[in-house]
């Protein structure tokens, strides 16, 4: 098994943000592309170090295949940009939003663009902003793809953030108990969790960082996204799902856990067993080389063989980088050769109304010679009944 890396709390350096920005237009180059305008927030994030909320005053990071990064922002925004953003960037400022004619951000994007030429944008760029640009706009995800395999820098704020989830989980099962309230757990484990971020990182960016701590009780874990009822009270026996989901200061990990407490319903047991089977299965297909696809139809097929085909509900998993849920993703709709410095979820689930869910996560990170977690739990159920 490989070694899991050193985490890294520091910013990153000009040389790391050069790195993206060269790899970036390396791609334009190879697409035909005169410049690509970036709007995901996650996106400018990942070119800039800067984050920021969205509202209706747009931010628009104009990357030309030579030349200089230009960034158009609001003016209101100039300090805040210069504090957080990493490399050279040129600031294009427009006053307000609404503005007069000839004042308006599209007019500063357009002063910065070519008149003419082929524009790459994102999939996910607004009608609006695709409707500003000059010239010929081409749809692709150059930097979502960019962001697939990470460097050394971010495997290192990964491990950061997979230390700081594991902890944040470990409290969060030793405050598990029958009638306890999540929202009470909600509050104590994430509060632990931004300390310790803070601890680490004291100038840590608020706006890149976001905290949950949750709990599903087998009445609700059987539907594996409803977090409506934060008042809801933990259960005698499972399975509950334990889920810690986080993004640390612009980087994101994940560790969840069914478990148990008090005794484990022998409805419970077959399926427990399915998914860890699954489980093991991923961790052992997720090496360099494999496809994505394929190891998600192997969980399906391992299901079905089980009995439980039909309550598979997701993907077997997902990715993690600026965010804590990005491509590429373990799922039969996407063929894609699984590289070194790629992370996943391991999570296949299964879900039956009536006994609950069935689902452990974890924050994994595909090297040369396999793969190696970097979160680290309760894994096997005679670990997981409290």
């Amino acid at each position: 098994m490989p070694d899991r890396p050193e985490p890294i709390t520091a910013p990153p350096s000009e040389r790391e943000m050069a790195s993206r920005i060269a790899a970036l237009r390396a791609r334009l180059a190879e697409n035909r592309l005169d410049a690509y305008v970036v709007f995901d927030p996650d996106n400018i994030f990942y070119l800039t170090n800067f984050a920021n909320y969205v509202h209706e005053r747009p931010f628009v990071l104009v990357v030309p295949v030579e030349g200089t990064v230009s960034f158009v922002v609001p003016e209101l925004e100039c300090a805040h940009v210069r504090i957080r953003a990493v490399g050279p960037i040129e600031l294009v400022t427009y006053f307000e939003f609404p503005a007069p004619a000839g004042e308006a951000w599209s007019d500063r994007l357009a002063s910065v663009l070519p008149s003419a030429g082929r524009i790459g944008i994102e999939p996910v760029c607004p009608v609006y902003l695709a409707h500003a640009l000059p010239g010929e706009a081409v749809r692709t995800a150059l930097v979502d793809d960019a962001r697939m395999v990470k460097s050394d820098y971010e495997i290192g704020r990964l491990a950061h953030a997979g230390r700081i989830v594991s902890d944040g989980h470990r409290e969060l099962l030793a405050g598990c108990r029958p009638g306890e309230l999540a929202i009470s757990l909600f509050g104590s484990v994430t509060r632990s969790m931004i300390t310790q971020m803070l601890t680490d990182m004291p100038h840590a960016n608020m706006l890149a960082s976001k905290f949950a701590a949750i709990v599903q009780p087998p009445s609700l874990s059987h539907d594996p996204h409803n977090f409506t009822d934060t008042f809801v009270a933990l259960e005698e026996g499972g399975p509950h799902v334990s889920v810690i989901n986080c993004r640390v200061n612009g980087y994101g990990a994940e560790i969840e856990r069914t478990f148990f407490l008090g005794s484990v319903p022998d409805a419970a047991r077959a399926p427990f067993e399915a998914m860890m089977a699954a489980r093991r299965l991923v961790f052992e297909r997720l090496v360099p080389g494999a496809d994505t696809g394929e190891i998600d139809a192997a969980v399906r097929s391992l299901f079905e063989t089980a009995g439980y085909g039909d309550r598979m509900l997701h993907r077997s998993g997902h990715s993690f980088g600026v965010t804590g849920h990005e491509a590429p993703f373990l799922a039969v709709g996407e063929s894609r050769e699984v590289e070194p410095g790629m992370l996943f979820s391991i999570e296949p689930g299964i879900y039956i109304p009536g006994i609950g869910g069935f689902r452990h996560s974890d924050t994994v990170l595909v090297a040369e010679s396999g793969n190696v977690s970097l979160t680290d739990g309760p894994d096997q159920l005679a670990d997981l009944v409290f």
